[in-house]
């Protein structure tokens, strides 16, 4: 398999796929394709983890795409201004974010897995359900705006706007602190809670959250 980003401002990846190889996403990923690639649609992984997903956001089936013929071209893009980002899972495996996924080899698996607290999630918010990719293979991701990478040493910890968690390797602990002082919740302009990663491990940052974006633009409408 050989892939190319395509784009700057919405972008895409492009996957060049010899005869016989295949790649998934959720349903509506793909944007454009050549002749020679066949498609068929399953729950992926059984029923519990289909639910699993729909509890992160993401479709109950998933589409999988594969080539007839050798040199087949298929593109999965982003939905929102951003960046794709290339992960290579046969290196680590990932916590991504609800939302981060858009597609990968057959080779690479994906569940829904809980955080450490019941409590951090369910009232974190963005949090609560993420996914985890492992196995072996090429998986991309959306960011929203742009990507920062950070590798945290052992013990250090950054504190990061949940909506702004991309991914993060297994060895990073992940927790939800509450903001603290009643003026910083009600005047402090952010939310209740922010998302504490503590290495070692390396995290993926976006530089934009498109839920609050779009959030902003609804609340600007007359009559909303």
């Amino acid at each position: 398999m050989k892939y190319e980003i395509i784009g700057q401002t919405v972008p895409a990846v492009e996957v060049t796929l010899s005869a016989g190889e295949s790649m998934f996403t959720q349903s509506g990923g793909m944007i454009w394709q050549t002749n020679g690639i066949s498609m068929s649609t399953n729950a992926r992984g059984g029923l519990a983890r289909s639910l699993g997903r729909m509890f992160t956001g993401e479709s109950i089936f998933m589409a999988n795409y594969t080539a007839d013929i050798e040199g087949a071209k298929i593109a999965f893009g982003s939905t929102v201004p951003g960046t794709v980002v290339p992960v290579d899972i046969g290196q680590g495996e990932l916590i991504v974010q609800k939302g981060a996924f858009l597609c990968a080899q057959q080779s690479v698996d994906l569940k829904a897995t809980f955080t450490k607290k019941f409590t951090s999630g369910l009232f974190g918010g963005e949090g609560f359900i993420l996914q985890r990719l492992f196995g072996s293979g090429m998986a991309f991701l959306e960011v929203d705006g742009d990507k920062v990478e950070r590798v945290l040493a052992p013990g250090e910890v950054i504190k990061v706007d949940t909506g702004n968690v991309v991914a993060f390797e297994t060895t990073v602990s992940y927790d939800i602190e509450t903001v603290k002082g009643l003026g910083n919740i009600f005047f402090g302009g952010e939310g209740l809670f922010i998302t504490k990663l503590t290495g070692p491990g390396k995290v993926i940052l976006q530089t934009q959250n498109f839920n609050d974006f779009a959030g902003k633009i609804v609340s600007m409408i007359p009559g909303k």
